[in-house]
């Protein structure tokens, strides 16, 4: 007889979320966690009253009316609607691109006038697109793709539009109306105290080990349990036996500031190519904060290397191949469960990891 039912490898929002479901089902449940914290990605550090998103910003959306519900049972959202801007060259342009958008590009007023604009420049490419900068061409001319997603992109994946496959673009946003929200989703909003919040209140129940590497530590805690849920990198599980799959990561500096508002918004875009961040977050307006001081996290992306935090899984067929190797691994292990989005390398908003989370939860505790 183990001390646990399950160990859960990994604090963040996936190994929470089948934390909660565990022990509200009776079951004992110890979750292990790399980091000196709790949460994963989504921690928040308090600095002057503000709760500041330590690992870039996260703005919870969801169409799904139960995944929002089982959200505020824990942490109960505020009303932060989603209305980032993009900075090129000191021009200021409305996110995602729309009739303010298209208003401040071109200085056209009606929805026919921007679609004439668009459609005359989307007609240079008359081919099947072959990278990334024909395929964004092709959906909304060049003006957009040159100011506002040629520079952004090439510092996200640290590689020029015309070495990227087209299919990284398959769609983009393009609005004719006068709406900045970004999201379509019914319900959006940020948790009133910070992410803290709704990952201690998801743990609550659980015992809690932090600074300890699963990896190095594994027969240790495998005699401890039952059944793991592991949410940490797949390829890391198995040792690299087939290799390493690729992500890229992103690197953070964050400034105090002794003045009251420092941007106006929460998130600013910068879509030049020399300006060699691609965006600031001024964390106090995702609370409507009234401090007096302010706080903003400068980010730059980063190639991943061994002992850096991996972000976006890169996602071209070579590492999709490499995945599926160890997909197939995974799906014949008798006592292990991996979700999230390390263990998936997927990129997954939080609500689909919640609905992930929940749908593996229920799946495994129904026949025990």
């Amino acid at each position: 007889m183990k001390k646990y039912d399950y160990l859960i490898v990994g604090s963040g929002l996936f190994g929470a979320v089948f934390a909660r479901q565990a022990v509200d089902s009776g079951k004992s449940v110890l979750v292990i966690e790399k980091r000196d914290h709790t949460g994963g990605n989504l921690h928040c550090k308090n600095i002057n009253g503000i709760n500041v998103h330590e690992y870039g910003a996260h703005i919870f959306h969801t169409n799904n009316r139960m995944v929002w519900e089982y959200f505020n049972k824990y942490a109960e959202c505020n009303r932060y609607t989603n209305s980032p801007v993009a900075n090129y060259k000191g021009e200021i342009y409305n996110l995602p691109f729309n009739m303010n958008t298209f208003n401040r590009m071109w200085g056209v007023v009606t929805p026919e006038q921007a679609k004439r604009k668009i459609d005359e420049q989307r007609a240079i490419i008359n081919h099947e697109p072959r990278n990334l900068e024909e395929q964004a061409i092709s959906l909304v001319g060049v003006d957009i793709y040159t100011k506002l997603i040629k520079g952004y992109t090439e510092k996200q994946w640290g590689r020029d539009c015309t070495q990227l496959p087209a299919f990284i673009i398959k769609r983009l946003p393009v609005r004719y109306t006068y709406d900045n929200n970004y999201f379509n989703d019914r319900y959006q909003g940020i948790p009133i105290g910070g992410y803290n919040v709704l990952i201690d209140a998801l743990l609550e129940g659980s015992d809690i080990e932090l600074g300890v590497d699963y990896n190095e530590n594994r027969e240790k805690y495998d005699a401890l349990a039952e059944r793991i849920v592991y949410t940490g990198t797949i390829d890391s599980y198995y040792r690299y036996r087939f290799g390493k799959l690729e992500y890229r990561s992103l690197r953070f500096e964050t400034v105090e500031l002794e003045e009251e508002n420092y941007q106006g918004v929460a998130v600013v875009n910068y879509t030049d190519r020399e300006t060699p961040f691609t965006r600031i977050i001024e964390h106090k307006h995702f609370e409507y904060g009234t401090q007096p001081a302010t706080v903003i996290t400068r980010e730059y992306p980063a190639e991943w290397r061994e002992g850096m935090e991996p972000y976006y899984p890169v996602n071209d067929e070579a590492n999709q191949s490499l995945y599926r190797k160890y997909a197939e691994l995974a799906a014949k292990e008798p006592r292990t469960i991996f979700g999230g989005r390390l263990a998936e390398y997927k990129y997954y908003d939080m609500d689909k990891v919640i609905e992930s989370a929940l749908q593996k939860a229920s799946e495994e505790l129904a026949g025990r």
